[in-house]
């Protein structure tokens, strides 16, 4: 039987959040949190092979007490277990810390498929995936978009802007996933039901991770977030009226002025 081991991210949903004019950090407060899309992809494909393959499913997760919550909804769609690394000394990581104490937590675990989001729609990095797939001596496949489990290895479809790529990794092996890659399934009654009543979150503090100080927490970070900052809005559009002839040497002529053409 697989061991599939999946990292999900509780994230701040984008669609609520708002900066602070005055410094450019985010405000948080108010803001509610959800399970990271790209992560409940990797998720989603993880119960598949289960459903498909049998598969025992665990999923983690690095934060604080709060994010118990997505993986008490990973383990509502169907994980068997749920693991929260939480602890003040993870606090403040950036993505080689992050990566660093993932991995450090998924190796006390048996592994033959690790699924991460290919980023967190928090921080877009995309490398906290590939980083751990480095720290845990496995090859990483990113991008992925279809996936097929093939006797002791899985061939996947990686998405690129104007193509496409299939590769076949022998397992072990880490997966970043994409949305596009399934539409995952909703919690079902009996699933919320036994995720709180009958199932429970193991929760593992700093003497349960074997990773050095060095490596960890804002300490061990190497890089630091200057500032944040929303996307400028664009400029009032131009509005033109005239002929169809007129229009297009019109248009030709912005296209040139602006160096596209």
């Amino acid at each position: 039987m697989l061991n599939i081991v999946v990292c999900i991210k509780q994230v701040p949903d984008t669609n609520e959040v708002r900066l602070d004019p005055k410094t450019g950090t985010l405000i948080r407060e108010g803001v509610p949190s959800i399970m990271n899309p790209d992560d409940k992809a990797g998720l989603e494909a993880a119960l598949r092979i289960k459903d498909e393959l049998g598969a025992v499913v665990r999923a983690v997760s690095m934060g604080p007490a709060q994010a118990d919550a997505v993986l008490r909804e990973a383990l509502a769609m169907g994980a068997d277990e749920a693991y929260l690394i939480s602890d003040r000394a993870f606090g403040g990581a950036d993505t080689w810390a992050t990566s660093s104490t993932l991995a450090a937590a998924v190796s006390r675990l048996p592994h033959d498929i690790v699924f991460t989001g290919r980023q967190a729609i928090d921080g877009d990095t995309a490398q906290v995936g590939p980083q751990m797939a480095e720290h845990l001596g496995i090859p990483n496949v990113s991008y992925a978009e279809e996936i097929r489990v093939v006797g002791d290895s899985l061939i996947v479809k990686r998405q690129f802007e104007s193509s496409y790529q299939v590769v076949r990794v022998k397992m072990p092996c880490l997966v970043t996933a994409l949305t596009e890659l399934n539409r995952p399934r909703y919690m079902t009654p009996g699933g919320i039901f036994s995720a709180y009543r009958e199932k429970q979150v193991t929760v593992w503090t700093r003497p349960d991770v074997p990773v050095d100080d060095s490596n960890i927490g804002l300490k061990g970070s190497p890089t630091r977030v200057k500032e944040s900052f929303p996307k400028p809005l664009k400029g009032k559009g131009e509005v033109v009226t005239m002929d169809a002839e007129a229009e297009a040497d019109y248009l030709v002529a912005k296209l040139r002025e602006k160096f596209v053409i």
